[in-house]
């Protein structure tokens, strides 16, 4: 057998409890200052500390950022606040072990989606990553001052259900350029950082590749230089750091039910070992680059 560390050596991990904050901030040895990143967790709640301690490692400062479901955070995501975000943005702007002038932000699934809210929304983000996010606000409500950003809608009748009955569900949310449901569209074009996005082609949560695309044509439609998107064909929606085994199924925390995330499983693992090291040249080179817009 093979054992991994995730903690490296000298890599501190800080709980931070200051104002509103409940997040776990890992940085490397020494007292920098080292590229910030703030990483946003999906509809599971609770921290991402493995992938964060995982990028310290590699060289940044990262706050593994809990918003629900967890210490005395709000039990559920009935609606969620963009202020919240911020004082997380500032905290790590004002760290003395982070440098600026701008910092990244990292999401999978319904964190890459508050992602793109944060960067479209709050001042000091220069670089996004969203891992098989979306472009639309989905699952809860997003409110900062006095905007509101309802759900996009869904329809559970287009859940398909196989022979073990195990969802799929990568046709329930509606299009987000139809109808009402253009509500829900997060205005990317308004962001002052770059895009990167990872997508699993085989994605079965919903459409990434969609979602990316979507993204592009809107940031150029906009006079912004056009986003990175990486394609990986036979990769499901679970694009985790290397020699994470595929989840093809579990129970969606939403619905409640088993769902099929997508993966054949060598592709998806080697997607995720190619992922990860985008994701971090992509933050080294832009995180670190002097002519940044802010």
């Amino acid at each position: 057998s093979h054992e991994r560390r995730f903690l490296g050596d000298g890599v501190k991990r800080l709980p931070v409890r200051e104002g509103n904050i409940r997040a776990i901030l890992f940085h490397p040895p020494g007292k920098g200052p080292f590229p910030g990143i703030i990483q946003i967790p999906g509809t599971g709640g609770g921290i991402p500390e493995s992938s964060a301690c995982l990028l310290a490692n590699n060289g940044f400062a990262v706050l593994a950022l809990a918003y629900y479901g967890y210490e005395d955070l709000p039990k559920d995501m009935e609606e969620l606040h963009l202020e919240y975000f911020e004082e997380a943005v500032n905290y790590m702007l004002k760290h003395p072990v982070v440098k600026g002038p701008g910092i990244g932000v990292l999401g999978h699934s319904k964190g890459g989606d508050l992602c793109i809210s944060m960067a479209s929304f709050l001042k000091g983000i220069t670089a996004i990553v969203t891992i098989n996010g979306s472009i639309a606000n989905v699952a809860t409500t997003v409110r900062y001052k006095d905007i509101t950003i309802p759900p996009l809608g869904i329809n559970v009748n287009r859940v398909k259900i196989d022979q073990n009955g195990i969802f799929d569900i990568i046709d329930v949310l509606n299009n987000p350029l139809e109808g009402p449901d253009r509500q829900s569209l997060i205005p990317l074009e308004k962001a002052e950082g770059r895009f990167l996005f990872i997508v699993g082609m085989d994605d079965h949560n919903w459409k990434s590749e969609f979602f990316a695309n979507e993204a592009a044509k809107r940031l150029q439609a906009h006079g912004k230089d056009k986003p990175g998107i990486i394609c990986y064909p036979e990769a499901g929606h679970y694009i985790e750091p290397p020699y994470t085994p595929l989840c093809p199924t579990s129970v969606h925390f939403l619905v409640g039910q088993t769902v099929v995330w997508g993966g054949e499983p060598r592709a998806h693992a080697a997607a995720q070992v190619d992922a990860w090291k985008q994701i971090q040249d992509f933050f080294h080179e832009t995180l670190n680059d002097g002519k940044s817009k802010l």
